[in-house]
């Protein structure tokens, strides 16, 4: 189907619950699919719009009453007049010729003179003639007159909605392709990392492979510094593909090796992996604080009176407190409790559950070497940092070292946007940061996203060059609050009624979008919507293969051809005057 043939006609609708259309008797219904993005053109504006729902309709209630025989002449006879296909429409965005355009008066004047009832092809003329530079897309306050024209979405239409990848204005990466149309769907990256997002769906969905296509997309476009913990140890060096053949795919250090760094809480897992140039990554006791226990109290089996204890603890021993602990006698118990007015058997149950921190790799009674340090020096390098926990994967030991690592690079990264809030210069701006962090709802669930450096993040970082990457496949675990500061929520099939509610969280036309996420297929499918994209879509995601590999990394120089290395040094010799 082109633009020009269209698709069928509004019969009814208001701005709050859509359009309804009725396809004409050329169209098969079976070619519209919810998800699908079409356009209408009114008699003033062009309006962009998703297909959220499909159905049948029929002019007399006697021919359902006496359906006609299959493949009958008298069902030929009623199709399209006694039977027809009807599709829901929500209008996204709208474009109106003339209204903000740049274009030149004489092209104005042309507009004007064409804005009449008769002349809705020559509008459609005037839109096409436009360049994207031309087109402000505006939202949606109105809509469409009675027997408008739908038409599929031309190439036109998708990169003036969303863009195109190589445009110099913008750092866009493209993550897919709507359904049926082979045009690409892009990110504004820029806007991505500028607020926390989500990539969300049930297991199996794809949830990592859409992660390791955006944190490519970051990396090459340079729109910010990343900070992966990786429970699974899946984004660094490589992975293994689902499928009933095994094959791996590239991690983010084999396709830009020379801009992401890997960091390993368990170097004999890491190494029996073939990971190359990995640096080892230990935290010591006094690294460890009361905020960090609160956020792992339940795998701790703590009690609420552990924890207060804990806080007298250290407010006595200062940082070493869990080493004085772990060391004391039950004599030495039973006398703090008794000048420090403790509770000895809460105490008690403290050091005997604290004892199960040994049993992590990565823990230490001191490190004489600040490793946090030197991931904080990795991230203002600009390198991306991948933290790797091999078999300390479970959520006791991910948890804590992640909350632990997190809240040391808050800290730094308050005191650097405080500095360059003081000075505005230039050299004192921190890089934009953005932390990737799985099984994103045991940080962020409503009893604990008060404690966790994550809410904190969540909710006010921002202002701090900080923000999250969550992925999850529970987001219903995730407080509401924070759920609201999602800026981007790319989110593949969801089952459970209350995951689906809380994506839409706070999102305008939500009850129409909730029929198209549950339609989704339930691999290589995501609904996008939100800051970084102009309206919600659905996208066939990226096939993250040797394809995207040529296109997305950059060569190592020993592996570049002789004649550009020889030409590269000869521009550099150029440079310096040489």
């Amino acid at each position: 189907m082109t633009l020009e043939q269209p698709l069928g006609s509004v019969v009814q609708g208001s701005l709050s619950q859509g359009l309804e259309v009725r396809l004409h008797p050329d169209v098969f219904v079976e070619d519209m699919r919810v998800g699908k993005f079409l356009v209408v053109q009114g008699m003033r504006s062009r309006f962009f719009c998703m297909l959220t729902d499909v159905s049948l309709g029929t002019g007399s209630p006697r021919i359902l009453a006496n359906p006609p025989d299959p493949n009958s002449f008298l069902q030929e006879v009623l199709a399209g007049t006694g039977t027809f296909g009807t599709i829901n429409l929500t209008p996204m965005l709208m474009f109106t010729p003339g209204e903000r355009s740049q274009e030149s008066g004489v092209r104005n004047q042309e507009l004007k003179a064409n804005s009449k009832p008769s002349t809705q092809n020559s509008k459609l003329s005037s839109y096409k003639a436009q360049t994207s530079a031309d087109i402000e897309l505006l939202p949606v306050k109105t809509i469409p007159g009675h027997f408008s024209q739908v038409f599929d979405a031309s190439e036109r239409d998708f990169r003036a909605v969303f863009g195109w990848e190589d445009d110099p204005s913008r750092r866009n990466f493209a993550i897919g392709q709507p359904i049926d149309t082979a045009v690409p769907v892009c990110l504004d990256l820029d806007r991505f990392v500028e607020r926390s997002n989500g990539v969300f769906g049930k297991s199996g969905t794809g949830k990592s492979f859409l992660t390791r296509l955006l944190l490519s997309g970051i990396i090459r476009k340079q729109a910010a510094v990343n900070l992966i913990f990786d429970m699974h140890s899946e984004y660094g060096w490589e992975a293994a593909r689902e499928g009933k053949q095994f094959s791996t795919v590239k991690g983010l250090r084999q396709l830009f090796p020379g801009q992401v760094q890997i960091y390993t809480l368990d170097p004999d897992s890491t190494k029996r992996r073939g990971v190359r140039d990995a640096q080892e990554l230990y935290i010591s006791y006094d690294q460890i604080d009361v905020e960090d226990l609160m956020l792992v109290r339940g795998e701790l089996n703590l009690s609420e009176a552990s924890l207060e204890n804990a806080i007298i603890l250290r407010n006595e021993f200062g940082k070493a407190w869990i080493t004085r602990l772990l060391a004391m006698s039950n004599g030495e118990i039973q006398e703090f409790c008794e000048t420090k007015m403790g509770s000895k058997s809460s105490i008690m149950a403290l050091q005997r559950k604290l004892n199960r921190l040994d049993e992590l790799k990565y823990i230490r009674q001191s490190c004489p070497h600040n490793y946090v340090g030197q991931i904080l020096e990795s991230i203002d390098a600009g390198k991306h940092v991948v933290v790797e926990f091999g078999s300390q994967s479970n959520l006791l030991s991910y948890m804590l070292a992640t909350n632990v690592i997190a809240r040391r690079i808050h800290h730094a990264y308050v005191r650097k946007a405080e500095q360059f809030l003081q000075t505005k210069k230039v050299s004192d701006r921190p890089r934009q940061l953005v932390i990737t962090i799985e099984e994103a709802h045991r940080f962020l669930d409503p009893s604990t996203v008060g404690q966790t450096i994550f809410g904190t993040i969540a909710r006010e970082m921002r202002k701090y060059f900080v923000t999250l990457l969550v992925v999850d496949q529970r987001p219903s675990g995730i407080d509401n609050e924070v759920m609201s500061q999602i800026g981007t929520r790319i989110t593949a099939l969801l089952n459970d009624e209350k995951d689906i509610d809380a994506i839409f969280t706070g999102v305008s036309g939500a009850q129409s979008l909730r029929s198209v996420l549950a339609k989704l297929d339930s691999k290589q499918q995501a609904l996008i919507l939100g800051h970084a994209i102009p309206m919600p879509v659905v996208v066939k995601t990226r096939p993250y293969d040797e394809t995207f590999y040529a296109e997305i990394s950059e060569p190592a120089w020993e592996e570049l051809p002789t004649s550009v290395v020889f030409k590269a040094a000869e521009a550099a010799r150029a440079d310096l005057g040489v």
